[in-house]
């Protein structure tokens, strides 16, 4: 099972994420329709998300409130509702079903994966949440024992639409990649 986690408070973005628009499409329906063709998917809403939740309802697409207490509490939850699964950010507009694939592929069920990208292949326009030299994505899989990290190749991972600035950026590279040929 795929999990989208639409239900933070987007503080940065002062607005709700899953909802705006990258090419004339919602960031969720991006990340919604990527996963779909892999497994499973279910969005993970909160009080937070009222837009969101009207999106869900609009579209068709299945969902469920989280207690919106914050990230690593509504992941517990979720574990503890659902059992093993992978979890993806629904502002990382440009995941791809391959990417949902690859770490389908490598999770065992038992020990989580960390998403990353190695920084060479971050984008010099992205400035990624970096750990242990690498920037970690919002693409994971999310287990109850130990943890290692996953490398990915896809470098637009690396865009999680945090800002007003990330989502100018979304748009120009939505724009790129659907220009005709």
């Amino acid at each position: 099972m795929i999990i989208i986690l639409a239900g933070g408070k987007s503080t940065r973005m002062g607005q709700e994420k899953p909802v705006l628009k990258v090419a004339s499409k919602q960031m969720l329906l991006w990340v919604y329709e990527e996963a779909g063709e892999v497994d499973d998917v279910l969005v993970a809403l909160s009080r937070n998300t009222p837009k969101t939740r009207e999106l869900c309802l609009r579209e068709g697409i299945p969902f469920i409130e989280t207690p919106g207490k914050g990230y690593v509490q509504d992941i517990q939850w979720l574990l503890r509702e659902f059992g093993p699964f992978v979890s993806v950010s629904a502002d990382i507009p440009f995941v791809k079903a391959s990417d949902f694939w690859l770490i389908e592929k490598a999770f065992d069920g038992k020990t989580s994966l960390t998403g990353v990208l190695p920084l060479e292949k971050v984008p010099g326009d992205l400035n990624p949440v970096v750990y242990r030299g690498y920037a970690i994505v919002g693409l994971n899989a999310v287990a109850e024992e130990g943890e290692r990290f996953f490398e990915f190749t896809n470098p637009l991972l690396s865009l999680n639409v945090n800002t007003p600035e990330e989502l100018e950026l979304a748009k120009r590279i939505a724009n790129l990649i659907r220009a005709p040929r």
